[in-house]
C-alpha cells in the first residue's frame, strides 16, 4: 500500500471507531431517556391523584359547614 492509501485506511478506521462509540452512546442515552419518561409518567399520575384527593378533601370540608370559632381565651 502506498502512503496515501495507508492514510486513507487509518482515517476510515478512525471514523468507524467514532461511529461505533456514537452508536453505543446514543443507545445508552435512549435507555436513560426511556427510564426518565417512565418516572415522569409515574410522578405525573401521582400528582394528579394527590390533586384529586386534596380537591375532594376541600369539598368535604366546605360541606361540613363553617369552622368552629376559636375558644374564648383566644
Amino acid at each position: 500500500m502506498s502512503t496515501k492509501e495507508d492514510e486513507l485506511a487509518l482515517r476510515v478506521e478512525a471514523l468507524e471507531v467514532t461511529l461505533a462509540y456514537q452508536t453505543t452512546t446514543i443507545e445508552d442515552l435512549n435507555r436513560a431517556l426511556t427510564e426518565q419518561w417512565k418516572i415522569i409518567d409515574q410522578l405525573t399520575r401521582g400528582m394528579t391523584q394527590l390533586a384529586d384527593r386534596v380537591q375532594a378533601a376541600e369539598s368535604r370540608a366546605t360541606l361540613a359547614g363553617p369552622a368552629e370559632p376559636p375558644p374564648p381565651h383566644y
